[in-house]
């Protein structure tokens, strides 16, 4: 049996999986807000808890918000901050006295998609997260990528190709990051910067659709800026399939309008790469730590 642990800034979720992908159990619970300690807890008692209902013992593959410095053993890079400069994975083997491998979240949605969703099959699959944050994950020929600096995939917190007027600040220090533009609160932002009124994404694709042609227009900045920046995801990386989660991964014109843009960006005469919609959605990710085993 596969433990899969999604570890979020607001809810922890575990999932079980039998060796054939088949989901035995899930659960989640809050997760307690700036407490370190209490999030190990939360997590060793999720296990416990799934292992005495199902009565069996599991492998544990755990997804976080951030990555494990390969120098140090702890955790950086993760906008959950009580995670920061602690070593997570060691104080979780202790609590739950067995090996535990960690990976990140947008890696385990990747891991996920390309195991048995969407982009299963493919030999190179790039697995993109566009919600609050955007994230982007590797998997060659079945496994993660993890990288020298265990930063492979961090697509958004590259500045974003194109002459844009105004590169806003990004909460990692630097100004014009993928994320600050493609997240959905970049979306409501961008809206606002043209002069559009104060609204959430979901409103912005709501009113498009009727008709509005200030969010029509917004939209289509968007899809313009998500097909540059994965332009420079396929010149590098070539990969097979790129699969879209998160929130705005929704918004089913993506699919259609954003191949037809990137097409000028590529080094090639003809783009093969795919894009795809997830599968299992946001249960991509908690499935996916399982999948690390």
């Amino acid at each position: 049996m596969r433990l899969g642990v999604d570890l979020g800034g607001s809810k922890i979720e575990i999932v079980a999986l039998g060796e054939d992908g088949t989901e035995l159990l899930r659960r989640r619970v809050a997760t307690p807000q700036g407490d370190y300690a209490g999030t190990v807890a939360a997590v060793a008692a999720l296990v416990a808890a799934a292992e005495a209902e199902l009565g069996q013992h599991g492998t544990v593959g755990v997804g976080i918000p951030g990555a494990e410095s390969q120098l140090t053993g702890r955790i950086k890079n993760a906008n959950s901050t009580c995670l920061i400069g602690r070593a997570l994975r060691a104080d979780l083997e202790t609590s739950l006295e067995r090996e535990v491998r960690l990976a990140n979240d947008a890696n385990c949605f990747a891991l996920s998609e390309a195991a048995d969703g969407a982009a299963a099959g493919a030999g190179v699959v790039f697995g993109v997260i566009l919600g609050t944050g955007v994230g982007g994950g590797i998997v060659v020929a079945g496994k993660p990528l993890a990288g020298a600096n265990a930063i492979a995939g961090e697509w958004g917190h590259n500045r974003l190709p194109g002459d844009e007027d105004v590169w806003p600040p990004c909460y990692c220090g630097r100004a014009g990051c993928v994320e600050t533009f493609l997240s959905g609160p970049g979306l409501q932002r961008d809206h606002q910067a043209a002069g559009g009124a104060a609204l959430a994404a979901p409103e912005i694709v709501r009113r498009a659709a009727a008709g509005d042609a200030a969010c029509e227009a917004t939209l289509c900045r968007y899809e313009a800026r998500l097909a540059r920046a994965l332009a420079v995801v396929i010149n590098i990386l070539d990969p097979d399939v790129i699969v879209l989660g998160g929130g705005l991964s929704n918004l089913d014109r993506l699919y259609h309008r954003v191949p037809q843009l990137w097409g000028p960006q590529v080094f090639s005469d003809h783009v093969v790469t795919r894009l795809l919609k997830h599968r299992h959605g946001d249960s991509s990710g908690v499935r996916g730590a399982a999948w690390l085993w």
